[in-house]
């Protein structure tokens, strides 16, 4: 073949393949988006009675079951990708236990382990999935049994999910509920502050006591939003409700009763508002833990009375399930929903203790005698200090963002703070934002910078286990990864 001819042939070969290309470029913008596939499952996570129950700083074995502890799971399908989010009746999940589920649910679906969310509520009637008997600060631990049992759940749970996906329909919606949470960190009268178990006085209180007479004012503003995400059957019964709500718990619980606290009763409460919510397959509703790491469900202005066990409880669950149901009734419904994670593990340091607080821990536990069946706060925090202080330099602290159509959920692995949510609320790239708090592991507290400077429970080394810093660098991390997926 000549030269001249050789060209000529490239040219129309060329001209060709850019026609195909134009075609199939105005076919896919043609083509609708795959509609939406949603499936929601329980699993049931009840311990064994004599199990230890966490949440205080004396655990003391459980011998009764008022209500059973779950999984709840919800995965999504766009066609291309897939998440599954799942919510835990547990006061916080260890990494190590979120890294074996999230192994095991990608091995059995294929879900990527990074599309995986996995989060605890907080209750504080449930027994210990944090680790062993006594408090230790590791990104990576051996499973105990329990836990283990909790893995094959989760995975159990998410693959049943996964098994009941089918077309849906997808919502967002948002309801204030102001009454149910309040701040309880304080600022008291000059002198009314009591010395922390390490004997320094603090400049704010957590839980000063409802009614104190030395109240001023409290130290931040709760977060009232209740952010929620519907699925429905396209124009038929709904599918599930993943919802979050920044209140740390309820409690009022009987004796050692196991109980999922009022995220448990708010499921029910939800689903029993719903037309058809126990047909097969049955509605899931699910309550994450927003971010309240300051915030709780006493009014420290005004104080109630005090009410039976689990009145509270009740009584907020439901209030909160008939708001959520209310809203969702103003609700628009779309048929499809682009699909998307970011998942990543800062090196962020564990608090560093200084050697002055190491000596007084050694001489507090040297001279503390120790009385069976009684909580001492100073050789409690002595302790917690010794074994933070061995802690590795870095942490493996979990964070991850979600994209489901245009709402986007981030996480942390803390007892995060409620002006944090409300900041990455402000400064998402996605108008439609909030955040699941104690997702993917747990590290404790985490303050923002200028909660630091103020002291209280929620500062102290043993209870806040990251570096002053975390709470920026979570955010900063959580935004750039929004901005990727936006």
């Amino acid at each position: 073949m000549t030269k001249p001819a050789l060209q000529r042939c490239i040219g129309l070969m060329r001209s060709f393949f850019l026609a195909l290309f134009a075609v199939a470029t105005l076919h896919a913008a043609d083509t609708p988006q795959a509609p939406l596939m949603a499936g929601a499952a329980t699993s049931n996570i009840t311990p064994d009675l004599g199990g230890e129950v966490v949440g205080g700083f004396l655990p003391f074995p459980c011998t009764n079951i008022h209500d059973e502890l779950h999984a709840r799971c919800l995965v999504l399908d766009d066609g291309k990708t897939k998440l599954a989010l799942v919510v835990c009746d547990l006061l916080g999940i260890h990494r190590s236990v979120c890294v074996a589920a999230r192994e095991l649910i990608e091995k059995e679906t294929g879900i990527p382990a990074a599309n995986v969310v996995i989060s605890g509520t907080h209750t504080h009637s449930a027994v210990n999935a944090l680790g062993g008997p006594v408090r230790g600060y590791f990104s990576d631990l051996e499973l105990t049994d329990y836990q283990k049992f909790v893995v094959r759940r989760i995975a159990d749970g998410v693959r049943r999910a996964f098994y009941l996906l089918r077309p849906a329909e997808i919502a967002f919606g948002t309801v204030a509920v102001p009454e149910h949470v309040h701040i309880r960190r304080w600022f008291l009268q000059e002198g009314k502050m009591p010395p922390n178990p390490f004997g320094k006085i603090d400049k704010v209180k957590m839980n000063p006591g409802a009614g104190n007479p030395a109240l001023v004012e409290p130290a931040g503003e709760p977060d009232p939003i209740v952010s929620f995400i519907a699925l429905r059957e396209p124009g038929g019964r709904l599918i599930s409700v993943y919802s979050a709500y920044s209140l740390h718990y309820v409690g009022g619980v009987n004796g050692a009763d196991i109980s999922a606290d009022y995220y448990g009763m708010y499921c029910e409460a939800l689903k029993r508002l719903q037309s058809g919510g126990s047909d097969d397959p049955p509605f899931v509703a699910m309550m994450a833990n927003g971010t309240s790491g300051d915030a709780n469900n006493i009014n420290f202005r005004n104080p109630q009375p005090r009410k039976k066990p689990y009145e509270q409880m009740r009584y907020v669950a439901e209030d909160v399930a008939a708001k959520v149901n209310t809203a969702l009734a103003g609700v628009t419904w779309q048929n499809s929903a682009p699909l998307a994670a970011r998942y990543r593990e800062l090196d962020i340091a564990w608090r560093k203790i200084d050697p002055e607080l190491i000596s007084w821990a050694k001489e507090t536990e040297a001279k503390t005698p120790r009385i069976q069946g009684k909580a001492d706060l100073p050789l409690a925090y002595a302790g917690r200090i010794q074994r933070l202080a061995q802690a590795s330099p870095a942490t493996k602290s979990p964070v991850q963002i979600l994209r489901i159509g245009d709402i986007c959920i981030g996480t942390t692995p803390t007892e995060t703070f409620a002006e944090t949510g409300v900041e990455f609320r402000k400064r998402s790239p996605f108008a439609k934002s909030f955040m699941v708090e104690l997702a993917n592991g747990y590290y404790g507290y985490m303050p923002t910078p200028r909660h630091f400077e103020l002291g209280g429970y929620e500062t102290w080394p043993g209870t806040n286990n990251l570096e002053p810093q975390a709470s920026v660098k979570m955010m900063d991390a959580l935004l750039e990864m929004a901005a990727e997926l936006k």
